[in-house]
């Protein structure tokens, strides 16, 4: 049997020391920050982030180089005869394009799977990825199965502050302020390849009921057939009081369910800005 590697980007939450722990390997995304770059959580912290966001530092996202790509699957195939890498949506950042570009090079031990998923839904993935090496599938093998069910997960997301938006182009510096002086939450969603608009409320208590309203929605149609093979997740950008918070509104919504968390990857948190939640639902292999 092949010995097959796992590789994800810090899109998917999960940090360098966790990965360490689950025997797999995180790329890190890169960040320009007043024009230098930083390297998430190698050289930037999830707390120096957010203080430079607050301190209205001129923030961009990137991505990897191919050099830098490429050196650590170099690397892994030192010890392991194939990989597998799960970047996040190709709709969201031209990553996943990249990856599959470079690996045209390695003829076959490096499959890219195009699993349009990201933050918790692309950690779940990750999870899937290696339970189904684990029962010995092949890294084609694994890619095949990532990219069949990438469709199955919804994210919802709510954001305490409409700057950022702004800031990003994704709503006028008129409907702003508008909506900063009645109180309007936008709820957005994710289904596979784009950041949608999916509603507009009014306070965080009608943004919640929505989001886990959409949730249920989805569990009861879209993925009525699947139901019990669904896992919930729930992310923010808030502190972690609130967090628990919503976790424990999630929980009592849809008692039973297995919820996986953590905070939204810093490319999304990046055109949200701090005190935002999101709460998705994923299939689970």
């Amino acid at each position: 049997m092949k010995k097959v590697a796992i590789v994800t980007d810090s899109n998917s939450g999960i940090t360098q020391e966790q990965g360490k722990q689950l025997g797999i390997f995180v790329l890190p995304m890169p960040f320009f920050i007043d024009g230098q770059m930083y390297l998430e959580d190698i050289t930037l912290t999830q707390e120096q982030f957010y203080e430079k966001l607050g301190a209205d530092s001129d923030i961009s996202t990137s991505q990897p180089s191919p050099g830098d790509v490429m050196e650590l699957w170099e690397k892994i195939l030192r010890e392991y005869d194939e990989l597998v890498c799960i970047p996040m949506s190709s709709g969201l950042s031209t990553t996943c394009f990249t990856a599959m570009s470079i690996a045209k090079e390695y003829k076959g031990r490096v499959q890219v799977a195009d699993n349009q998923r990201i933050s918790v839904t692309l950690a779940q993935s990750v999870y899937d990825a290696m339970k189904l090496r684990d029962e010995g599938m092949s890294a084609k093998e694994i890619r095949e199965a990532l990219e069949r069910d990438k469709m199955q997960a919804s994210i919802y997301i709510t954001v305490d502050t409409l700057k950022y938006l702004k800031k990003g182009g994704r709503i006028t510096p008129a409907a702003a302020a508008v909506g900063t002086v009645l109180n309007l939450k936008p709820v957005l969603q994710i289904q596979g390849e784009k950041l949608d608009a999916y509603a507009k409320v009014r306070g965080w208590k009608a943004a919640k009921k929505t989001m886990l309203n959409a949730i249920e929605k989805d569990l009861d149609t879209r993925f009525a057939d699947i139901k019990n093979e669904m896992v919930l997740g729930m992310a923010y950008t808030c502190g972690r009081e609130e967090a628990a918070g919503w976790k424990k509104e999630i929980e009592a919504r849809f008692p039973g369910y297995e919820i996986i968390e953590g905070p939204l990857s810093l490319s999304v948190a990046c055109h949200i800005g701090p005190g935002a939640m999101a709460v998705t639902c994923m299939k689970k292999m």
